[in-house]
């Protein structure tokens, strides 16, 4: 349930940082597909569509999409898409053969590289009054 919490809400993010982010829908430029992540069992799966400079997203698989990343689980996948360090997450579970990539692995570098623009900004401490 938590994973498939995450897949909405990234969608969401993603859809709003289309409609409000310059430097996010900079990277949207010029594409026009669909991507989906999901576990490899099949219970859980979204897809999200990438047209005209804004991302929206959908619950289920669709056909044949640019790339598909599937999840052992939806326990790994949580895991995977909440550790720290995502890059060393994903690529150890590539290797170790827990996540599937299917498609066109440099959209899934492009995707990786829509994340940081997700991550709320850390505000700076207001130390105007710190002794």
């Amino acid at each position: 349930m938590k994973f498939r919490f995450l897949l909405w809400m990234l969608g969401r993010l993603m859809a709003k940082a289309s409609r409000t982010n310059p430097a996010f829908q900079e990277q949207l430029v010029g594409k026009d597909l669909v991507f989906q992540l999901h576990t490899l069992d099949g219970k859980v799966a979204r897809h999200f569509i990438v047209k005209d400079q804004r991302i929206s997203s959908k619950r289920g698989t669709v056909n044949e999409p640019a790339f598909a990343l599937g999840f052992k689980d939806a326990a790994f996948g949580l895991a995977t898409m909440t550790a720290k360090n995502k890059q060393l997450a994903f690529m150890q579970g590539i290797q170790n053969k827990d996540i599937q990539i299917k498609g066109n692995p440099a959209l899934v570098m492009w995707f990786q590289g829509l994340t940081k623009y997700l991550m709320p900004k850390k505000k700076k401490p207001a130390d105007s009054n710190a002794k």
